[in-house]
């Protein structure tokens, strides 16, 4: 399916439940076809779970450049986004790996209720179109037409870790070893002042504290990390394919849905274009189910495949991985353009690749009994990033 912006076309008002990246997103675009649309958050700011966090808007698996898409759909990106080309890998026997190539990788960007954020660039064009955005309210009962937004209902993936003020240099290191960040990698982004360091973890969940101690120590011994003023911080992730991203006739996006990119956990992309599709379902009486599984389908299936792969990998795989590229002057992007293509002949992986997910679904190291990872803390409501207080930061960091 082609993404476009929608004609004009005037009808009855809106109601969205959730003022993330998919909602807002959702929001504009009816707006901008005449639709009036009021959304409803929970919380009291826009982008509240994030305070700040630096994350990732994703650029190699297509060949248009993302930000370029975004304005193609009537988006604004008003948001400070550095791009990203070059940055710093290391495996679990601390070998650094140059991570670069001729295109930009990432976009990195700040989520939270701050200036020049991602949030609040689609809270600010959201409402100069007139959309009303109503926080502390919550979307009980729906009469007519609405959009569900609300985020992560179980935890796939959980990343800690924290926030910190530095005077370092713009930048990103990657760490993939099991000892820190159990079947994902843990990450340190810096971007004007501002730092994120972070264990992604895919399973160890009740062992959280001791992952982020790790990734801490590891960082500071390879990259010299200081932390200035560090504050700690959590999120989950939800990934799956839904049989139908449908409730009660209501278009579901973002997280909610489960849309999500199984491998790293890059979901700004993807729960924007969902918003753009359930939108363009309410304008044009088209299914929403056909429009994702048209234009999400493939790489949902896809990364449910790489994350797969990746996970069968350990530490040793990683390391064989990452020396093979190297040694072959690899170009970064070119590799994950190539490796986030739905080829045909990885469809014949998708089946063990279900079987593995749902393995990791019945995975004990979180099945919130005596459990206090980030999910446990804090899951119950409409998303799990959060502002943890400093009972959870691990030794031998102060601020």
């Amino acid at each position: 399916m082609a993404l476009t912006v929608p004609k004009e076309r005037s009808e009855g008002t809106v109601q969205i439940a959730g003022a993330g990246p998919a909602g807002l997103v959702a929001a504009i675009t009816l707006a901008q076809a005449g639709r009036r649309v009021i959304v409803h958050e929970a919380q009291r700011e826009v982008g509240y779970r994030f305070q700040g966090d630096l994350q990732g808007l994703e650029n190699w698996s297509t060949d248009q450049d993302v930000l370029d898409l975004l304005q193609g759909l009537g988006i604004n990106t008003d948001f400070d986004a550095l791009p990203c080309d070059r940055g710093w890998g290391f495996d679990a026997w601390g070998e650094r790996y140059d991570m670069s190539g001729k295109k930009t990788l990432f976009y990195m960007v700040e989520r939270g209720p701050g200036p020049r954020t991602l949030d609040t660039a689609l809270l600010d064009q959201a409402r100069m179109l007139g959309v009303d955005v109503r926080f502390n309210s919550r979307l009980d009962h729906v009469d007519g037409d609405a959009i569900l937004a609300t985020g992560p209902k179980t935890a796939d993936a959980i990343a800690v870790g924290y926030h910190f003020d530095t005077d370092r240099d713009n930048g990103f290191w990657i760490i993939y070893d099991d000892n820190i960040a159990p079947k994902g990698y843990a990450y340190l982004l810096i971007m004007n002042g501002r730092g994120t360091v972070k264990s992604c973890m895919f399973t160890g969940f009740k062992q959280e504290q001791q992952y982020v101690q790790r990734t801490v120590e590891a960082f500071q011994r390879l990259v010299g990390l200081e932390m200035n003023n560090p504050r700690s911080h959590g999120g989950a992730g939800n990934f799956r394919i839904p049989e139908r991203a449908v409730a009660g006739g209501h278009p579901v996006v973002g997280e909610q849905a489960g849309f999500q990119d199984f491998l790293w956990g890059f979901g700004m992309r993807f729960a924007m274009i969902s918003g753009v599709l359930a939108a363009h379902s309410l304008l044009e009486g088209e299914h929403y189910d056909v429009l994702w599984r048209q234009a999400l389908g493939p790489q949902l299936w896809n990364g449910q495949v790489n994350r797969a792969i990746f996970a069968a990998l350990g530490n040793r795989g990683y390391r064989w991985f990452l020396r093979r590229n190297q040694t072959q002057h690899w170009d970064a992007h070119r590799f994950l353009h190539g490796f986030y293509q739905p080829w045909p002949v990885k469809r014949l992986l998708l089946p063990w690749a279900r079987r593995q997910q749902r393995l990791r679904r019945k995975d004990a190291s979180c099945d919130h009994v005596d459990c206090h990872c980030v999910w446990c803390r804090h899951g119950g409501h409409a998303g799990a990033e959060i502002h943890c207080d400093n009972k959870h930061r691990p030794e031998g960091v102060h601020g």
